[in-house]
């Protein structure tokens, strides 16, 4: 028992003490806390958050560690959590500004803007400090990276002072914002007067929409005398499309494999690997569609799918690797992140991409020699882009530049900075040979490691003047925070649905997304059968995230 005193209580008769008391601390407060957070009430939990309350519960009863190793643990945290969801998101956080998402990226902003324009307006009303105001915000928007940015950027401005309140107002409005979200969905269904039966018939047709840009294997009767004689590569040049030319079948000859200078006549019919929306092109320039069982008639013939696992093939387009004159196969689709695409000549492979190969069997066996293949090979994390991009990322978080308007120089800080170098690490390092890839089970637990030391800390630093500070009016703080809430998804729910026309369901996800709120996305996907407010989550959360940490940091810097 006076060991455990000893352990506890440090040298002096009080809860702090060296490293080994710093740390059991911290460990007893993420452990508790990720018990708090699976803890339903009426189907709501508090998810990773439940570790701010306990640190919250811990600091109130004097329970606290070393005030600069609490300093390191919270930033250093925040810096895992962002660059890692950064790494995540980055490969679709440009390309969700194509086709439909750029309109559900522009109601996301709206919502973001919507909810600043709450928090300015309940400054200048309430008279509060802006620290509080922050808070509150990136509580009701359960945006933890927002509260980070803000006590980071306060941090820059005051000489590493912290402002307590911050934290304070985030967890006193986090409950409620992601309660006040979820009756906002359920607002909108009825002031909007939705049809859930035809919403859900829209969603689900969209869904198959969004399902038709993946690829498709049609089989074609060349009927076109314009192309009799002329190769695939010509036909590449006529058509512009992304599309492979998988096999071909001659009248009296065997299948065989297709390639740039396979030449194709009138009456040979061809298996072509295409994006959805070029099918009808491809088919109308060759001749006619046919139904043909290709592995019947080519028995000799296997499709795999083979792993990338080599770091020296990422990065190289698929021309450069004359698969089709080395191992006498032909590469049809490629698979990243669950999508399939055209595995056309520019495409450049990613270390984790699953290739479909066609070919005979003993070539398709070389051809996984020369790709790699090995799962084991693929585990074993890279380290080198994590810690690079992370002193890039605090190197160029530290650069200070001036914004009109705003007094002090502005800094992305140890926020924005490691976030926007690993969304661009993430989306062009395989352009540089970076070998970015990490597991799903790797960044999630970089993530959920770095997110529970920065809340364990922002707890055990915020809860000494917690409960005197709720009871001294920090109550109202939970309206002003509902107010945050609820205001701008309703704004943004009667603009998406009457002035954009977008799905319910989709909107939900939208809206979800754009408060960066995971519960919501839950309820959403829980009301419908199709993948519509996931989607519509996914397009839009990137572009959300980094706003929302950006104007934490602005309002802190403007007002402060």
């Amino acid at each position: 028992m006076e060991f455990i005193k000893e352990l506890l209580c440090g040298n002096e008769a009080m809860w702090s003490g060296g490293i080994a008391h710093s740390m059991l601390i911290l460990a007893l407060v993420i452990s508790f806390g990720v018990m708090l957070g699976k803890a339903k009430v009426a189907g709501v939990s508090l998810g990773v958050t439940g570790i701010l309350f306990v640190g919250i519960i811990f600091s109130h009863f004097g329970m606290t560690i070393d005030a600069d190793l609490m300093h390191f643990m919270k930033e250093f945290g925040l810096i895992l959590f962002v660059y890692s969801i950064g790494l995540q998101v980055g490969p679709g956080f440009f390309s969700s500004f194509r086709e439909g998402g750029v309109r559900l990226n522009q109601l996301a902003i709206i919502v973001v803007l919507l909810g600043v324009a709450t928090t300015v307006a309940l400054y200048y009303i309430t008279g509060l400090p802006i620290t509080t105001m922050v808070g509150v915000m990136s509580g009701a928007v359960t945006n933890t990276p927002g509260l980070g940015a803000a006590q980071q950027a306060y941090g820059d401005i005051h000489e590493g002072a912290q402002a307590a309140d911050i934290a304070t107002g985030y967890a006193v409005a986090y409950p409620l914002g992601v309660i006040g979200a979820i009756l906002t969905l359920l607002l909108l269904r009825y002031l909007l007067r939705i049809d859930t039966k035809k919403e859900e018939a829209e969603a689900t047709i969209g869904a198959d929409a969004h399902r038709n840009t993946s690829t498709l294997r049609t089989s074609i009767r060349i009927a076109n005398k314009a192309i009799d004689g002329k190769s695939v590569e010509e036909l590449h040049r006529l058509l512009r499309g992304e599309f492979v030319v998988s096999r071909i079948s001659r009248a009296g000859a065997e299948p065989e494999l297709a390639n740039a200078a396979t030449i194709m006549h009138e009456g040979d019919c061809v298996l072509v690997v295409s994006q959805a929306a070029d099918k009808d092109a491809i088919v109308a320039m060759l001749g006619e569609e046919i139904t043909m069982n290709w592995h019947d008639i080519s028995k000799d013939m296997i499709s795999r799918r083979i792993l990338i696992t080599k770091p020296e093939l990422n990065g190289k387009r698929l021309s450069d690797l004359h698969i089709r004159a080395a191992c006498g196969v032909t590469i049809t689709r490629v698979n990243r992140a669950g999508i399939d695409l055209v595995a056309a000549g520019n495409l450049q492979l990613q270390l984790g991409d699953r290739v479909t190969v066609v070919g005979p069997e003993l070539s398709v066996m070389q051809a996984e020699q020369r790709f790699g293949n090995s799962l084991k090979r693929l585990r074993h994390p890279n380290l080198i882009p994590i810690f690079v991009g992370i002193a890039l990322g605090v190197i160029l978080g530290s650069i200070s530049f001036h914004l009109p308007g705003i007094p002090q120089p502005v800094k992305l800080g140890l926020a924005g900075g490691p976030l926007i170098v690993a969304l661009l690490i993430g989306r062009y390092g395989p352009h540089y040979k970076m070998v970015t890839y990490t597991t799903m089970s790797a960044n999630l637990m970089l993530r959920e490691v770095g997110i529970s030391l920065f809340l364990a800390a922002v707890g055990l630093g915020a809860g000494e003047g917690f409960v005197a500070t709720v009871v001294g009016g920090g109550y109202m703080w939970i309206l002003y925070g509902a107010l945050i809430t609820i205001v701008p998804l309703l704004l943004a729910g009667i603009i998406g649905k009457r002035l954009f026309g977008i799905n319910y369901y989709t909107l939900t996800g939208v809206l979800s997304g754009a408060s960066t709120n995971p519960p919501a996305l839950a309820f959403s996907s829980e009301q419908t059968a199709s993948d519509a407010p996931s989607v519509g989550y996914a397009t839009v959360y990137p572009l959300a995230m980094f706003l929302r940490v950006l104007a934490a940091q602005l309002l802190i810097l403007f007002f402060a």
